[in-house]
């Protein structure tokens, strides 16, 4: 039986999507729920999976090509039996488009193999130049190792599906397009800059007391937690939800000549990963207890590795936590999350010499950060927001407490 493989429901927010890569090409069998394709949005990454054991017998939507809300891309063949049909996407799109005919009546790129051709289109190697040493002429993978090595250094321009490969001599230059991910970051944070009277004030905390109780607790929170680790991320979540409470402008957002009050806090933390920094949101996290916010954001992490990450997740949030310090960041000036207000920037933990009680001291100290917009909230706001923050994190029991 033949299937239509489509395009996913993509939510209002999101007007279509780029197939990002077939992971499957036409004629390859897959098992149920293998991944066929990945389709990338301005969010996130969606796997497409195969709805049955069968095969790939046509792919409609090539590596690249914008696709809507349940468009066919691909026919699919229900069963063990193989399909032959060419497509758009599969290896043989991607290879050089040479069709120099030899006195057998074939294409050099005919006569290469598969590897062969993808080989060539790595290493920039045109096949009409190419002898091929295999049965009846066929151009082997070795051949496109041996022509990439002995060819003459000069300038050459190579064009695929994702890239043009420039190459002078020794020295190349590489330019590939953004993925829709990234142009979607680097157009909100352009947004938030432009549209948002972003301003940023800073403060430091002693980190003595927090790493004092992980330190006594750690073993004990693991055991009763069933392996869940204490980090130092769900006590700054913590102590941005009371500060929230205290200061609701920073937990608010514009919409035009509106200002929103969210009586809720959706705390989004931000996640590196290979594509890009993605805010997946912790919801209501006063609710929360430590633990369920550190298992929260060791499932985010994981999601955000495997690219697993789904839109609802990613969506909404009325306060951005960003921790540079994973890094190494000693000091930076984080961009606000549109349209929230408000964006808590942590850095590295660092021993440095302060004075306590007239004595100079070494202690664990972490610079804070806090940008805001200054369209709704006031600079003493702002300061006495992280103050607030900070008071917070150095006399932990105050969380507890409700101090």
């Amino acid at each position: 039986m033949t299937i239509e493989i489509k395009a996913p429901t993509f939510p209002e927010s999101i007007a279509d999507g780029t197939v990002a890569a077939w992971h499957k090409q036409p004629g390859e069998h897959a098992a149920r729920d293998e991944v066929l394709a990945e389709i990338e949005t301005d969010k996130v990454v969606l796997e497409i999976v195969a709805p049955t054991d069968g095969t790939l017998k046509e792919v409609l939507r090539a590596e690249g090509d914008t696709v809507l809300s349940e468009e066919v891309i691909a026919i699919f063949v229900e069963g063990a039996g193989a399909a032959s049909s060419p497509a758009r996407g599969s290896d043989d799109a991607a290879a050089p488009a040479v069709e120099e005919q030899g006195k057998s009546g074939k294409s050099k790129t005919a006569g290469a193999g598969p590897a062969a051709r993808k080989l060539a289109v790595e290493k920039s190697v045109d096949l009409a130049g190419v002898d091929g040493t295999g049965r009846d002429g066929r151009v082997t993978k070795a051949d496109v190792v041996k022509a990439s090595t002995d060819r003459p250094a000069k300038t050459a321009v190579t064009r695929t599906q994702t890239q043009v490969v420039e190459t002078t001599g020794e020295r190349s230059e590489r330019r590939v397009p953004m993925t829709r991910l990234r142009a979607s970051i680097a157009k909100r944070l352009v947004a938030a800059q432009r549209t948002a009277a972003m301003l940023t004030t800073f403060n430091e905390v002693d980190m003595s007391s927090v790493i004092a109780l992980r330190k006594r607790y750690k073993e004990e929170f693991e055991r009763r937690h069933n392996g869940t680790k204490l980090g130092f991320m769900s006590f700054f979540v913590r102590a941005s939800v009371e500060a929230l409470k205290r200061f609701p402008a920073v937990n608010a957002s514009i919409d035009e000549n509106d200002i929103i009050y969210h009586g809720y806090y959706d705390i989004g933390v931000a996640v590196s990963s290979e594509r890009g920094l993605v805010v997946p949101v912790i919801r209501d996290a006063d609710s929360l207890s430590l633990a369920q916010i550190e298992d929260h954001i060791r499932d985010y992490g994981t999601k955000a590795r495997d690219g697993k990450l789904t839109i609802d997740e990613m969506s909404g949030g009325t306060f951005t936590i960003s921790n540079g310090g994973v890094f190494g960041s000693l000091l930076s000036t984080p961009i606000l999350n549109p349209p929230q207000t408000g964006i808590l920037g942590m850095h590295k933990i660092q021993e440095r010499p302060i004075v306590v009680d007239g004595e100079v001291v070494v202690r664990p100290m972490m610079y804070l950060a806090l940008s805001y917009d200054h369209r709704l909230i006031d600079g003493q706001e702002a300061v006495r927001f992280l103050i607030t923050i900070k008071e917070l994190l150095e006399e932990p029991a105050r969380i507890m407490l409700d101090l």
